[in-house]
């Protein structure tokens, strides 16, 4: 069991590392090998893709992971207060499903994700232990925490 904020997951995928991909003509892009061979099991049921709350790129779950989330976020509202109801809509909003392709392993993300983070022709998918970011190339590293800047946020986190 890991645990990650606060939601608990029973995983066995960790997604690890860095891979680069461009967009075909079609707007397709290949799936990273190593991710795939990670979730084979599971491929058919495919992904699913959002737009990240606290950073510029897309989050990519795979559905049984991101099924559990969705779960746990559920399990803490009340449907039939009009807050929890709206704030559930605009969390269920703007997600879309994908499959790999059997061939090549292509998944393809709607335009409009792909365009609400900036994607020109290249991307990173950048693996995040339960789950896989993908963002534009060219901003893969504006989020990035380096040097004495880590040093500090990780004493202050974990003491």
């Amino acid at each position: 069991m890991q645990q990650h904020t606060h939601f608990t997951y029973y995983i066995k995928m960790n997604f690890v590392g860095e891979y680069s991909a461009k967009l075909d003509d079609k707007g397709r892009l290949v799936f990273p090998s190593a991710f795939k061979s990670l979730c084979a099991d599971t491929l058919s049921q495919g992904f699913v893709v959002k737009k990240s709350l606290f950073a510029d790129c897309l989050e990519i779950f795979a559905y049984s992971v991101w099924e559990r989330e969705s779960e746990a976020v559920k399990a803490k509202l009340n449907l039939f207060n009009r807050e929890h109801d709206a704030f559930w809509r605009a969390y269920m909003k703007n997600r879309a499903m994908v499959v790999p392709d059997e061939k090549l392993g292509r998944i393809s993300i709607p335009k409009a994700l792909l365009d609400s983070i900036g994607v020109q022709k290249e991307v990173v998918f950048c693996g995040k232990d339960f789950k896989i970011e993908l963002w534009a190339k060219e901003k893969v590293d504006v989020d990035t925490i380096e040097g004495d800047d880590f040093v500090a946020l990780a004493e202050k986190i974990l003491g």
